[in-house]
């Protein structure tokens, strides 16, 4: 092998070797990938709407529920009681209308000014109308006692699994006030913080592959939307509301990275996703042309230079 053979050939290794290193570089600053994604969920606070003591807890920590499934029973005694007296109180206001509606309407068949006065008809019109107001106030109020005993039983608002479950039957629970986490099931997605180099090659509805760090098969996904802001931790107002800007300016400037919401389409029955894994994002569409092309191309340049010949022509000799 002659010296012009061997420097040609090594001439070919260098170049080819730097066309795929800029391939990497162009692949990996460029191509819509990232290995810092998170798995999001999200998280129903549930409280109770009645105060209480918990006096049946119907659920365990990771467990499975669906919507309107009951998680755990408020005491429920002074609730029926107070249900009871409002029953009664309704009875009591309506029989009260019911007489005064019917004093009422006998007085109306009175003579005017001889057997009952204009003023006295008058009172008696408005005695009934506020029985009858007092009755509709007492349903309201019965309403709201049969609400209140329906609401001892809290129920799950979504599907989800109940998650760090630390109530016990006995805890006292307050309107508004946290007593367990349950994680809808039905709102899992990925947060995938993407290189603001990669963010141009992002289209929404884009297909994207989910792989764990657990190594089990790829989820399936598509780009639901690109964050349209982020800290900027060197800038923050400064005296007089002005901007307070950072002076400092380094050789290395690193790529900011920007938030990207991937739904979650498929899940394999065999993978278990929990809210805060980590996992490799990779968007298929946008993507550059894979590690090596370039050096193929230049490969294939150098064979026809010899040959005359190009890969198409080789391939469809090769299936002759």
């Amino acid at each position: 092998m002659n010296i012009a053979v061997r420097v040609l050939l090594t001439l070919v290794l260098l170049i080819s070797a730097g066309l795929i290193g800029y391939d990497m570089a162009v692949y990996y600053l460029y191509s819509p990938w990232t290995r810092d994604g998170r798995v999001r969920a999200d998280v129903v606070t549930v409280a109770a709407d009645v105060s209480g003591y918990v006096t049946d807890l119907r659920v365990r920590s990771n467990q499975i529920v669906k919507k309107g499934d009951i998680l755990f029973v408020v005491d429920q005694a002074r609730y029926r009681i107070a249900l009871a007296d409002a029953e009664a109180e309704v009875a009591t206001r309506l029989a009260q209308y019911q007489m005064l509606q019917q004093q009422y309407e006998r007085r109306t068949k009175l003579t005017l000014n001889l057997s009952i006065t204009p003023e006295d008809l008058e009172n008696a019109h408005r005695q009934t109308q506020s029985a009858n107001a007092a009755w509709q106030q007492a349903i309201a109020d019965r309403d709201l006692a049969a609400l209140n005993l329906m609401r001892t039983e809290v129920r799950a608002t979504v599907n989800g699994f109940v998650t760090n479950l630390n109530l016990q039957n006995g805890d006292y629970a307050s309107p508004g006030k946290g007593m367990l986490a349950l994680i809808d099931s039905d709102s899992y997605y990925v947060d995938a913080y993407l290189e603001e180099t990669k963010i141009p090659q992002v289209k929404i509805g884009s297909p994207a592959a989910i792989r764990l760090m657990d190594g089990s098969p790829d989820l399936q996904g598509s780009v639901e939307g690109i964050a349209r802001g982020i800290t900027d931790y060197d800038n923050r107002d400064g005296p007089q509301l002005l901007d307070s800007v950072n002076p400092t300016f380094t050789w290395v400037r690193l790529a900011q990275r920007v938030p990207v919401r991937i739904r979650i389409t498929n899940v394999p029955p065999e993978v278990v996703v929990s809210a805060g894994m980590t996992c490799t994002v990779v968007l298929k569409d946008g993507a550059h042309p894979q590690i090596g092309a370039s050096a193929k191309r230049v490969l294939a340049a150098i064979r026809y230079w010899f040959t005359g010949e190009t890969v198409a022509s080789a391939q469809r000799g090769e299936g002759g």
